[in-house]
């Protein structure tokens, strides 16, 4: 019988491409989901019954043991931009990371690869990157042979970065961002599931990987050339530190008086936080070449997928043909 990959996060942004991977490899996939209702669209990354969307809730000793059983190895992708109810970052990042770490020792399987992020830092004051780093050492506490994979911002079809500033621009002239000289080195959502599949598969040894794609950019360059690709003219103007963190401050004092009613997705204070630190892989990390992965650029993928935020959608290049044919 094929081996057994239980996936945390499966149906997530990173958990569906490590999901169509080990399908590909001939693994069996166990897709671990708080919702596996909305997850059924891996069934189709193998043949019937290969992948198979199963609930779990990582907050639950229980729950996590379940979907371990008869497992292989473990791909843990889970982890939260923002906090939301009882999904905190303390209660995902770091707990949750290291129940899953404790019970897979258990269970005697011996591979676990962690998605966690570069910028995971104990002495951050963020608080989502001391989480990452608790998460981190939990898993490296239970299993010292653990694979870690940290990635800077993670672009592809589904991602919540590009999309979501290229969103922004259709609401007005002015495309305000914070921190627009910090750096960030943006890797391809399939280079990160490369190297899960490569963990997996047994050719990394354990321990802790930055990855970056090809392109270091300031916050203010990427933004340019995703306006260039969606063909929009905006100013890309940059919000000082301390007007974002009042910001931030007064949007979540309205979430909090909301009573729930409102839920702040748009900035918050330790988003700020990490915004003022640059995001790119450290001098002499181990990364995507160590591993043996060529990055892909950002210019090979990004007009896949932005091209519908453009003035005229997918009809916008024949305009701009149309505009150069002679009368």
């Amino acid at each position: 019988m094929s081996k057994l990959v239980t996936i945390f996060g499966g149906s997530g942004f990173i958990g569906r491409y490590v999901a169509r991977r080990m399908a590909k490899a001939g693994w069996r996939v166990r897709v671990a989901t708080r919702r596996p209702n909305e997850a059924i669209f891996v069934k189709p990354y193998g043949v019937v019954g290969q992948v198979e969307p199963v609930f779990c809730n990582i907050r639950d000793d229980a729950s996590v043991q379940a979907v371990l059983a008869g497992a292989d190895a473990v791909v843990n992708c889970v982890g939260v931009l923002t906090e939301s109810g009882k999904n905190t970052f303390e209660a995902i990042q770091s707990e949750g990371a290291g129940r899953i770490a404790r019970l897979a020792a258990a269970e005697g399987i011996g591979t676990l690869v962690h998605v966690s992020a570069i910028g995971a830092d104990a002495d951050s004051d963020s608080e989502y990157a001391r989480t990452k780093a608790a998460g981190e050492a939990a898993v490296l506490d239970h299993m010292p042979g653990a694979v870690i994979l940290r990635p800077s911002i993670i672009f592809g079809p589904e991602d919540e970065f590009f999309n979501r500033f290229a969103q922004m621009t259709r609401m007005g002239p002015v495309l305000p961002v914070v921190g627009a000289d910090t750096l960030f080195q943006p890797v391809y959502v399939d280079n990160v599931a490369e190297a899960a599949e490569k963990a997996v598969l047994g050719g990394v040894p354990g321990g802790v990987y930055e990855l970056g794609g090809p392109d270091v950019m300031s916050f203010r360059a990427l933004m340019e050339q995703m306006l260039t690709i969606i063909r929009r003219n905006r100013l890309v103007m940059n919000m000082p530190f301390p007007a974002a963190r009042l910001m931030a401050s007064g949007l979540g004092l309205a979430e909090k008086m909301s009573l729930g009613l409102f839920s702040n997705s748009l900035l918050t204070k330790d988003q700020v936080a990490n915004l003022a630190h640059d995001n790119v892989v450290a001098d002499g990390a181990k990364g995507l070449d160590t591993l043996g992965i060529d990055p892909v650029a950002m210019t090979a993928v990004l007009p896949d997928y932005l091209w519908r935020f453009r003035p005229s959608g997918q009809y916008e290049e024949i305009k701009e043909s149309a505009s150069d044919l002679r009368v």
